[in-house]
């Protein structure tokens, strides 16, 4: 009987061993830090995708802006009803907040005092967004409106095809462009940071949200034709157009996709995104185009307070763009892991296309 006690005691003693063994190096679900499984993002409220950054982001070209962003008060971050973040459909996903705003800068993305257009910090936004929503998914883009300053490389441009006489605008560019993207780089991935340390603050955890760092579509490409390289479409010269839709966003993606690295956000890679759908590539159909055309809202001339944002439109994603991202960010989202190209499709539609892995 003693023989057969200690051996009974022998196997209860083992198969605890085994078991321990088995949760000390499999684990179990629950996530870092907590002791049982959580059903998503911590809080009250809607199931939510909020979205930062610039114009690419609050829908500049989409048109049907808000009435308190259409320079109201000197507020003219134009954040559209048609911007992508609208469009994006996820299942579970109710509520949708677009906090982007035209021209902003990382610095106003990030905590801080800076503002664009009046309105404050994107991140401290965001702060107020999660007293009463559950965020599932950020997106962010911004970085062109810091020391890359893209709209104005664009004016450059409009003025090298302007000066006939003169240097390409892509000739100066070519000297400084990767520097300029360089010095960019630590101002979107301090920007992102903040994002997360805002989420942190409400209780968050990594595992309660996706993150996700966008780069820029080209607006513009050199298979226009040549009636359309003017005031009535695209004013640019076949060399520049031809630098800013292979070397110019191509250099830019990789700094965004560094900063991403940097700040532990997914990056969607949209360069090519827009490709056969540019500004004037649908020459006498713009129907085809993803990009607003040079665009000038004569009305606007006739009012001080609005004459200096007559061309704030040109060459940014229209309705049609936005709701093509929104195809191939829904994709990205639904994936759940890796980084990714908005490519477009057999169907016509951009997908999100997955990034080897190395």
């Amino acid at each position: 009987m003693r023989r057969f006690r200690w051996w009974w005691g022998a196997l209860v003693l083992a198969c605890v061993a085994v078991l321990v063994g088995f949760f000390v190096f499999f684990g179990t679900e629950s996530r870092p830090g907590q002791p049982f499984p959580r059903q998503g993002p911590p809080g009250r409220g809607p199931l939510t995708i909020v979205s930062l950054g610039d114009s690419t982001v609050s829908g500049e070209g989409a048109g049907a802006y808000t009435p308190d962003t259409d320079g109201k008060n000197g507020d003219w971050c134009h954040r559209s009803s048609a911007a992508f973040v609208e469009k994006v459909r996820i299942p579970g996903v109710s509520a949708r907040v677009n906090l982007a705003c035209s021209g902003a800068p990382a610095a106003q993305v990030a905590l801080g005092e800076a503002k664009q257009w009046g309105e404050r910090s994107q991140a401290a936004q965001l702060a107020d967004v999660v007293k009463d929503h559950r965020v599932s998914a950020v997106v962010i883009a911004v970085g062109a409106n810091d020391d890359p300053k893209f709209s104005a490389q664009v004016s450059e441009c409009f003025k090298a095809w302007f000066s006939s006489d003169g240097p390409s605008c892509n000739v100066a560019l070519k000297e400084t462009w990767k520097s300029k993207v360089d010095a960019m780089v630590p101002k979107v991935a301090n920007a992102v940071g903040d994002v997360k340390k805002v989420l942190a603050d409400a209780g968050y955890v990594p595992a309660d949200y996706q993150l996700v760092l966008q780069s820029y579509a080209t607006p513009v490409g050199p298979n226009i034709p040549p009636d359309l390289q003017s005031l009535n479409g695209c004013p640019f010269r076949t060399d520049d157009l031809q630098w800013i839709s292979t070397t110019g966003i191509s250099t830019l993606s990789a700094g965004i996709k560094q900063a991403a690295t940097q700040s532990g956000a997914r990056f969607l890679d949209l360069a090519r995104a827009g490709e056969n759908h540019e500004a004037c590539s649908g020459g006498a159909n713009p129907a085809s185009e993803w990009f607003t055309r040079l665009t000038l809202h004569l009305n606007d001339l006739t009012q001080v307070d609005r004459a200096t944002h007559a061309l704030q439109e040109s060459f940014h994603p229209n309705a049609a763009g936005h709701a093509a991202i929104a195809d191939c960010l829904t994709d990205f989202l639904t994936t759940q892991q890796g980084n990714a190209s908005c490519l477009t499709a057999p169907d016509g539609k951009l997908h999100a296309v997955p990034e080897p892995v190395s």
